[in-house]
């Protein structure tokens, strides 16, 4: 079963933070069809948030088609999502190891995860970026560019090694 973490620092909204949180569990694949989600009040006992929050996350991932409600069962997971590798995959153990050479390298938890944004929007090119606007990644105004004001990430992109 998941256990929900609510940042209350992060400006991130907390029924958002349990819908992100769950799908990240069904990424990972840490939540499986079939498998229930705590109920409104266990959550709630745990976070100490308002038990409306928690419906609402529940609705939104029920309105994606990832959970179902079983009145008086309570909520389930109806699909995975993403076929992310394992925790023993070299894929993983390769991520792992680049984090740990951005960190001795001196990022911090943000740093690491702007440049991975970063990396990520170059890899995986949407048809509107962050910003809303196109992305075209060898354009020097395209919000992936490091030349581009919107790049969050203003330290250099670690150097040597493969990350594999």
């Amino acid at each position: 079963m998941v256990a929900y973490r609510i940042d209350r620092h992060s400006g991130v909204a907390t029924y958002v933070q349990i819908v992100q949180q769950t799908k990240q569990a069904l990424r990972l694949g840490l939540l499986r069809p079939g498998d229930r989600l705590p109920t409104a009040r266990e959550v709630v006992e745990a976070t100490a948030i308002n038990p409306n929050t928690v419906l609402k996350a529940y609705r939104e991932l029920e309105r994606e088609g990832l959970v179902e409600a079983r009145r008086g069962l309570g909520t389930f997971v109806r699909r995975s999502l993403g076929a992310t590798p394992a925790d023993d995959s070299p894929l993983r153990a390769g991520l792992g190891a680049w984090a740990a050479e951005a960190r001795a390298a001196g990022l911090d938890r943000e740093d690491v995860a702007a440049l991975f944004a970063a990396v990520l929007d170059e890899a995986f090119p949407t048809p509107d970026g962050p910003s809303g606007h196109p992305v075209h990644p060898d354009h020097p105004s395209s919000p992936s560019s490091p030349d581009s004001p919107s790049n969050p990430s203003s330290k250099p992109a670690l150097q040597g090694g493969d990350p594999s």
